[in-house]
Protein backbone atom coordinates (compact mmCIF):
# COMPACT_ATOMS: atom_id res chain seq x y z
CA UNK A 1 0.00 0.00 0.00
CA UNK A 2 1.05 3.12 -1.21
CA UNK A 3 -0.18 7.09 -0.35
CA UNK A 4 -1.52 8.50 -3.37
CA UNK A 5 -0.63 12.57 -3.52
CA UNK A 6 -4.19 14.05 -4.66
CA UNK A 7 -6.33 13.21 -1.36
CA UNK A 8 -3.62 12.25 0.93
CA UNK A 9 -5.04 8.63 1.74
CA UNK A 10 -2.87 6.29 2.83
CA UNK A 11 -4.08 3.80 0.32
CA UNK A 12 -7.19 3.46 -2.13
CA UNK A 13 -7.29 6.28 -4.30
CA UNK A 14 -8.87 5.57 -7.44
CA UNK A 15 -10.59 2.28 -6.47
CA UNK A 16 -14.51 2.94 -4.48
CA UNK A 17 -14.02 -0.12 -2.55
CA UNK A 18 -10.79 0.35 -1.21
CA UNK A 19 -11.48 3.86 -0.57
CA UNK A 20 -14.42 2.90 1.19
CA UNK A 21 -12.97 0.74 3.46
CA UNK A 22 -10.19 2.61 4.41
CA UNK A 23 -12.37 5.91 5.15
CA UNK A 24 -14.56 4.10 6.99
CA UNK A 25 -13.75 0.97 8.35
CA UNK A 26 -9.77 0.61 8.72
CA UNK A 27 -8.29 2.26 11.60
CA UNK A 28 -11.35 2.50 13.26
CA UNK A 29 -12.50 0.18 16.40
CA UNK A 30 -13.72 -3.32 16.44
CA UNK A 31 -13.66 -4.77 19.55
CA UNK A 32 -16.36 -7.48 19.72
CA UNK A 33 -15.81 -10.74 20.00
CA UNK A 34 -17.99 -11.38 16.67
CA UNK A 35 -16.50 -8.47 14.62
CA UNK A 36 -12.60 -9.77 15.69
CA UNK A 37 -13.65 -13.23 14.85
CA UNK A 38 -13.64 -11.89 11.46
CA UNK A 39 -11.61 -9.97 10.89
CA UNK A 40 -8.79 -12.17 12.05
CA UNK A 41 -10.63 -15.08 9.65
CA UNK A 42 -10.58 -12.26 6.53
CA UNK A 43 -6.64 -12.14 7.73
CA UNK A 44 -6.26 -15.66 7.44
CA UNK A 45 -7.78 -15.65 4.46
CA UNK A 46 -5.44 -13.09 2.75
CA UNK A 47 -2.95 -14.67 3.61
CA UNK A 48 -0.86 -14.81 0.50
CA UNK A 49 -3.64 -13.00 -1.38
CA UNK A 50 -4.47 -9.36 -1.98
CA UNK A 51 -6.90 -7.29 0.51
CA UNK A 52 -8.59 -6.29 -2.38
CA UNK A 53 -9.33 -9.95 -3.11
CA UNK A 54 -10.55 -10.40 0.21
CA UNK A 55 -12.82 -7.23 0.16
CA UNK A 56 -14.57 -8.09 -2.94
CA UNK A 57 -15.28 -11.55 -1.69
CA UNK A 58 -16.44 -10.49 1.89
CA UNK A 59 -19.76 -10.97 1.26
CA UNK A 60 -19.66 -14.23 -0.02
CA UNK A 61 -17.18 -15.13 3.16
CA UNK A 62 -20.31 -13.65 5.39
CA UNK A 63 -22.95 -15.80 4.04
CA UNK A 64 -20.74 -19.12 4.04
CA UNK A 65 -19.46 -18.83 7.24
CA UNK A 66 -22.97 -17.81 9.25
CA UNK A 67 -21.92 -14.54 9.60
CA UNK A 68 -19.01 -15.05 11.15
CA UNK A 69 -20.63 -16.01 14.69
CA UNK A 70 -18.09 -18.17 16.34
CA UNK A 71 -20.87 -20.50 18.21
CA UNK A 72 -22.11 -21.55 14.05
CA UNK A 73 -18.69 -21.90 12.92
CA UNK A 74 -17.58 -24.22 15.91
CA UNK A 75 -20.10 -26.70 14.82
CA UNK A 76 -19.22 -26.72 11.06
CA UNK A 77 -18.88 -30.34 10.85
CA UNK A 78 -17.48 -32.30 7.38
CA UNK A 79 -20.49 -31.51 5.30
CA UNK A 80 -20.03 -27.80 6.06
CA UNK A 81 -16.28 -28.04 4.83
CA UNK A 82 -17.12 -29.87 1.60
CA UNK A 83 -19.81 -27.08 1.18
CA UNK A 84 -17.14 -24.57 1.69
CA UNK A 85 -14.64 -26.12 -0.53
CA UNK A 86 -17.22 -25.90 -3.58
CA UNK A 87 -18.14 -22.07 -2.84
CA UNK A 88 -16.82 -20.87 -5.76
CA UNK A 89 -17.62 -17.06 -3.79
CA UNK A 90 -14.95 -17.54 -1.44
CA UNK A 91 -11.25 -18.31 -1.27
CA UNK A 92 -11.51 -22.25 -1.31
CA UNK A 93 -8.18 -23.44 0.91
CA UNK A 94 -8.78 -26.45 3.00
CA UNK A 95 -5.96 -25.09 5.64
CA UNK A 96 -7.53 -22.19 5.55
CA UNK A 97 -11.04 -23.23 6.26
CA UNK A 98 -9.56 -25.46 8.54
CA UNK A 99 -8.56 -23.12 10.38
CA UNK A 100 -11.36 -20.61 10.59
CA UNK A 101 -13.33 -23.54 12.24
CA UNK A 102 -10.39 -24.19 14.39
CA UNK A 103 -10.03 -20.52 15.92
CA UNK A 104 -14.00 -20.44 16.53
CA UNK A 105 -13.87 -23.24 18.78
CA UNK A 106 -10.79 -21.69 20.06
CA UNK A 107 -12.57 -18.74 20.48
CA UNK A 108 -15.62 -20.57 22.27
CA UNK A 109 -13.37 -22.06 24.34
CA UNK A 110 -12.01 -19.22 25.79
CA UNK A 111 -15.44 -17.64 26.69
CA UNK A 112 -16.53 -20.53 28.54
CA UNK A 113 -13.08 -20.46 30.28
CA UNK A 114 -13.67 -16.60 31.28
CA UNK A 115 -11.34 -15.14 29.29
CA UNK A 116 -13.00 -13.71 25.56
CA UNK A 117 -10.79 -13.78 23.42
CA UNK A 118 -11.05 -9.79 22.78
CA UNK A 119 -10.16 -9.08 26.21
CA UNK A 120 -6.59 -11.24 25.31
CA UNK A 121 -6.65 -9.04 22.15
CA UNK A 122 -7.31 -5.58 23.71
CA UNK A 123 -4.26 -6.78 26.57
CA UNK A 124 -1.63 -6.56 23.63
CA UNK A 125 -2.67 -3.73 21.65
CA UNK A 126 0.39 -1.73 21.44
CA UNK A 127 0.48 2.18 22.26
CA UNK A 128 -0.17 4.16 18.81
CA UNK A 129 3.10 5.48 18.15
CA UNK A 130 3.62 9.54 19.72
CA UNK A 131 3.63 10.86 16.03
CA UNK A 132 1.60 9.55 13.23
CA UNK A 133 4.11 7.78 10.54
CA UNK A 134 4.55 9.86 7.39
CA UNK A 135 5.32 7.07 5.27
CA UNK A 136 4.59 3.42 5.15
CA UNK A 137 8.27 2.79 6.15
CA UNK A 138 7.97 4.01 9.92
CA UNK A 139 5.12 1.34 10.40
CA UNK A 140 6.23 -1.82 12.02
CA UNK A 141 5.03 -5.41 10.56
CA UNK A 142 5.08 -6.65 14.18
CA UNK A 143 5.69 -5.66 17.46
CA UNK A 144 6.87 -7.56 20.60
CA UNK A 145 2.56 -7.46 21.68
CA UNK A 146 1.85 -9.07 18.50
CA UNK A 147 4.62 -11.56 18.95
CA UNK A 148 3.79 -12.57 22.54
CA UNK A 149 0.10 -12.62 21.28
CA UNK A 150 0.43 -15.00 18.41
CA UNK A 151 2.30 -17.45 20.89
CA UNK A 152 -0.39 -16.96 23.31
CA UNK A 153 -3.41 -17.71 20.48
CA UNK A 154 -1.61 -20.53 19.35
CA UNK A 155 -0.98 -22.23 23.14
CA UNK A 156 -4.70 -22.31 22.61
CA UNK A 157 -5.62 -23.52 19.70
CA UNK A 158 -5.71 -20.82 17.52
CA UNK A 159 -4.01 -21.30 13.89
CA UNK A 160 -2.99 -18.69 10.81
CA UNK A 161 -2.21 -16.30 13.52
CA UNK A 162 1.35 -15.31 12.77
CA UNK A 163 2.35 -12.13 14.56
CA UNK A 164 2.43 -9.91 11.15
CA UNK A 165 -1.58 -11.22 10.70
CA UNK A 166 -1.97 -10.07 13.97
CA UNK A 167 -0.34 -6.50 13.94
CA UNK A 168 -2.29 -6.25 10.49
CA UNK A 169 -5.51 -7.21 12.80
CA UNK A 170 -4.60 -4.54 15.07
CA UNK A 171 -4.49 -1.72 12.55
CA UNK A 172 -7.74 -3.20 10.58
CA UNK A 173 -9.56 -2.89 14.06
CA UNK A 174 -8.16 0.34 15.29
CA UNK A 175 -6.37 -1.08 18.23
CA UNK A 176 -3.50 0.85 16.66
CA UNK A 177 -3.67 3.99 14.46
CA UNK A 178 -1.19 3.85 11.65
CA UNK A 179 -2.88 6.32 9.86
CA UNK A 180 -0.30 8.58 8.09
CA UNK A 181 0.00 11.84 8.92
CA UNK A 182 -2.00 13.97 7.10
CA UNK A 183 -4.53 11.31 6.27
CA UNK A 184 -8.25 12.52 5.46
CA UNK A 185 -9.54 9.58 7.59
CA UNK A 186 -7.36 9.95 10.79
CA UNK A 187 -8.80 12.44 12.67
CA UNK A 188 -12.33 10.69 12.33
CA UNK A 189 -10.34 7.13 13.54
CA UNK A 190 -8.99 9.30 15.95
CA UNK A 191 -12.01 10.34 17.60
CA UNK A 192 -13.40 6.99 17.50
CA UNK A 193 -10.63 5.23 18.93
CA UNK A 194 -10.65 7.77 22.22
CA UNK A 195 -14.78 7.04 22.52
CA UNK A 196 -13.45 3.35 22.76
CA UNK A 197 -11.30 4.26 25.47
CA UNK A 198 -7.98 3.27 23.68
CA UNK A 199 -5.10 5.04 23.56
Amino acid sequence: MAPNPPTGRCFGDGDALFERYHDEEWGFPVLDERGLFERLSLEAFQSGLSWRTILTKRDAFRAAFAGFDPDAVARFGDADIRRLLADVGIVRNRAKIDATIANARATVAMRAGGQPVEALIRAHAPASPKRPPATWADVEATTPETVALARELKRRGFRFVGPTTLYALMQACGLVDDHLAGCPARPAAERARRAAGLR
